[in-house]
């Protein structure tokens, strides 16, 4: 039996390569996502515990930022002296760092990086754990000198003697750059550019009085928990103290977050590829039992038992998935160099010479790898056991044995309802948290239930969309017609392959339409200032930029828009870490509020807070009651709730609550913030497009800051959803390359099956561009029917989606018409693609061979 496997399996071996693509591609997402995720983190561990400091005092944190207030805490500077007389501390020094700088060249040009990563302005202070070298000119040695790093000043063209500008909390300034400093150790893709001390801390922090931490070196024999011990006991509380070990892990666990995206974007496309490529294994293994009914008869007549038979198929199985696991390892580790090539397109420059594979990767390759394969062959295994000798050697078909459609319905319709009554929950719920479960459990119970029925949903739909088939190829276009009709198991695995990448792409083209029509309405029905002045990053920017705006010739209300993050502990007795915004006592002259109660005026008042009626009535919140609040740095107040806004509108930035204050009162409790937004309404007798081109040239010195109108702000969001699309059509992408490997794969092998039938219609006249169209008309009305089926399970989907956006305040519905129909004659092309190399074998084969096949 194993000789007659190993011969089964090396026949077969064209067939089978298709198939052993889709496990090559899972395995490779699989192996290239584990290879690059563990190269990186091994990378950044290394270059966060080569630079941190022995023990690092910075200010306590007591408030996350979950947008950005512009705040830098800051320590005494003095504090580096008394640091310095702690018992084992061989030397401390002042850190003075943000990472929100901006800094520009001579023609006004930014010189940071564009992929995101932030701009670092610090002081110069070299040790042996410094990330750079000083590789030309000179240290900066008073104001007015920077040192840049080499990638960025390459990047930028930049050289010594250059002027650069850099804008920071007190204002901007010029430096003339006197040296270029090199990366020792991994660039981690930010741009650095290199102060002196008191230069920095003027220009960085507005006074010399400040730093952002202290940087502590342990004498010898001292312990970096020891010293670290010893200077708490000296400081005592209100700072936050880290050993070198302590500061990369909590430098690590940042960068990780970064790095999830990536690793679980790379899985999801692995877990398109598994599932997908199950149906391709299922019924590729399906037909090439079917076709060797009379082999499997034989081998069952000649004494093989039905374990035998089925160990006999598990067997190929397992031969293809070890074979295509392998290349899919091989093909990971090629993914996870281009990678690792890419992040140095983006500025992180990492070495292909240290990549990391831990045993973690070819064992999870092999198990996906296997598994998959070992699983996706059982039930045809099944099937090919239950086939009698008798029944085999009559040429039985072996696809006809099994359990019939019946059992199917039945099982279908159940896990049918069972979805159905899931996405119901979903849109009857009323908190995110069980909608979103809902939506989960209705998604997986309707897509199985689809694939279970498909094959009922085989002949009923094919019948109306090969309809006309007959009246326009004639008799070419019904024998089409009937081909796909005439194994529905087998039409609906291989449409199921192009469904789910449909259903996936049609349920969040759904969602991203209804979000941008939320927004889009939120935004008509909120926004009344003539033009909003942000970053393009929404990072806060320089006070520098509010006066410039207030000064600009024809700007006539100028109302500031400041964010900070807040504690309330409120009547229901739980404490609420947010964020508030900060805005002018004029809000409701550059913006449209609906109020539950209360009013702009008595939110904004000093002293008081607006916020949201729904979370209000949930932690039993009314008008007038005082809420302790705290703020950062430990301040504390008593605020009163002015007002409750009825604004029905999309929650964004995980902020809860909609909380607001008025800007005396943020300033008060919130000294040193910078603002995020400014909202600009033009001066009487000017019209807006001539305070445009004002704001804009004031702004020219600040390529960061931009001018946005309504119209601005909507294809913003556009862009933004559009990038969550970007990662849904290469999804797509994968599963439609897939799925045509799956439709070459069922009709080559519906090819080999047909041969006798095939040489018998060319024997009666068919010719060969008949038949080369009789096998595309059958594999677009293949490829119709899963997109059928895939939109339509996709626009379900999409509706509940929406029905959980609507509780965050996203409640319109739409639905992309123009993604739809393109999706529709997108995979018409798929199916003439597909049919490309069948339909050109099958034309060519010679006629008295085929009729003599067997």
């Amino acid at each position: 039996m194993l000789k007659a496997t190993l011969r089964s399996f090396l026949a077969h071996k064209g067939r089978l390569v298709l198939s052993a693509l889709a496990v090559v591609l899972s395995v490779a997402f699989v192996a290239g996502s584990l290879i690059f995720s563990d190269t990186v983190n091994r990378t950044f561990d290394r270059l966060f515990a080569s630079t941190s400091a022995d023990v690092t005092v910075a200010p306590e944190e007591d408030l996350d930022e979950a947008v950005p207030s512009g705040q830098t805490p800051t320590v005494p500077a003095s504090l580096r002296d008394r640091v310095a007389t702690v018992d084992g501390v061989a030397d401390a020094h002042l850190d003075v760092s943000v990472d929100n700088a901006v800094v520009v060249d001579s023609d006004n040009k930014s010189v940071g990086p564009t992929t995101g990563a932030p701009t670092v302005a610090t002081n110069w202070y070299l040790t042996d754990r410094s990330p750079v070298k000083l590789t030309s000119g000179h240290a900066p040695r008073r104001a007015g000198q920077a040192v840049l790093d080499a990638d960025t000043a390459d990047k930028k063209n930049v050289e010594i003697g250059d002027t650069l500008t850099i804008q920071a909390r007190p204002g901007s300034f010029e430096v003339r750059v006197v040296g270029i400093a090199t990366f020792t150790t991994t660039n981690p893709g930010a741009a650095l550019v290199y102060l002196d001390t008191r230069a920095a801390q003027r220009g960085l922090l507005g006074s010399t009085k400040e730093a952002t931490s202290i940087s502590v070196t342990a004498a010898d024999g001292v312990s970096d928990t020891a010293l670290k011990h010893r200077i708490a006991a000296s400081l005592g509380s209100g700072y936050k103290l880290e050993t070198a070990g302590e500061q990369a892990k909590s430098a690590a666990e940042q960068f990780g977050s970064f790095l999830d995206v990536i690793k679980y974007v790379m899985l999801g496309f692995a877990g398109i590829a598994v599932l997908v490529g199950i149906f391709l294994i299922v019924n590729t293994f399906s037909m090439l039992i079917a076709q060797r009914t009379r082999e499997l008869g034989l081998l069952r007549a000649l004494g093989a038992d039905r374990k035998q038979v089925r160990r006999s198929v598990l067997t190929e199985a397992l031969l293809l998935g070890l074979v295509g696991s392998t290349l899919g390892l091989a093909l990971g580790i090629g993914l996870a160099l281009g990678l690792i090539a890419l992040m140095g397109v983006f500025g992180m420059n990492l070495k292909s010479t240290e990549m990391v594979i831990g045993w973690v990767t070819p064992v999870a390759s092999y198990v996906v790898g296997v598994g998959v394969t070992f699983v996706a062959a059982y039930l045809p295994a099944r099937r090919a056991a239950q086939v009698s000798p008798m029944a085999a050697l009559a040429d039985a078909e072996v696809a006809g044995v099994g359990k019939p459609l019946t059992v199917r319905a039945v099982v279908g319709s159940v896990v049918a309802v069972a979805g159905a009554a899931a996405l119901v929950g979903c849109a009857l719920a009323d908190t995110t948290s069980s909608a979103a479960s809902f939506l989960g459990l209705g998604v997986v119970l309707t897509l199985v239930a689809t694939v279970v029925a498909g094959p009922l949903l085989v002949r009923p739909v094919i019948r109306v969309l090969g309809g006309a088939f007959p009246a326009v190829f004639g008799s070419v276009g019904r024998m089409s017609q009937r081909n796909a009709l005439r194994n529905p198991r087998r039409t609906g695995a291989t449409a199921a392959a192009l469904m789910v990448g449909l259903a996936l792409v049609g349920g969040l083209s759904v969602a991203s339409a209804s979000m941008t029509k939320s927004f889009d309405r939120q935004i008509d029905k909120t926004l009344g200032a003539d033009f909003v002045v942000q970053n393009s990053n929404f990072m806060p920017f320089s006070p520098e930029v509010t006066k410039k705006v207030e000064d600009t010739e024809g700007a006539g209300l100028v109302v500031r828009q400041r964010f900070t993050p807040i504690e309330l502990t409120l009547p229901d007795g739980r404490n609420v870490k947010s964020t508030a915004a900060g805005y002018d006592r004029q809000l409701d002259d550059v913006a449209n509020l609906t109020y539950a109660q209360g009013s702009s005026r008595a939110a904004l008042a000093p002293g008081h807070i607006g916020m949201d009626k729904d979370f209000a009535t949930k932690h039993k919140v009314r008008a007038g009651d005082t809420l302790p609040a705290t703020f950062p740095g430990g301040r504390t107040a008593k605020l009163t709730v002015g007002a409750l806004t009825d604004q029905d509108s999309p929650e964004g930035f995980g902020v809860e609550g909609g909380l607001f204050l008025g800007f005396r009162t943020i300033e008060k409790y919130v000294p040193g913030g910078q603002d995020s937004a400014l909202y600009v309404n033009a001066a009487s007798g000017t019209d807006a497009d001539t305070l445009r081109a004002n704001l804009e040239k004031t702004l020219d010195p600040y390529p960061q800051v931009q001018v946005r109108d309504q119209a601005d702000y909507k294809e913003l969001v556009r862009q933004q959803i559009a990038v969550m699309l970007y990662l849904v059509y290469a999804l797509l992408g994968l599963a439609i390359v897939i799925a045509v490997l799956g439709v070459v794969n069922t009709l080559a092998l519906s090819v080999v099956e047909r041969t006798r039938e095939i040489g018998l219609l060319r024997a009666i006249g068919l010719g060969r561009r008949q038949l080369r169209r009789m096998i595309r008309l059958e594999s677009v009305v293949i490829a119709v029917f899963g997109a059928v089926l895939g939109l339509a399970l996709g626009l379900i989907w999409g509706v509940a989606v929406q029905r959980v956006l609507a509780l965050q305040g996203m409640k319109e519905l739409a639905f992309p018409w123009t993604t739809i129909v393109a999706v529709v004659i997108g995979s018409v092309l798929v199916g003439l693609a597909a049919a490309l190399l069948p339909a050109l074998r099958a034309s060519r084969m010679n006629v008295l061979a085929a009729i003599a096949h067997e």
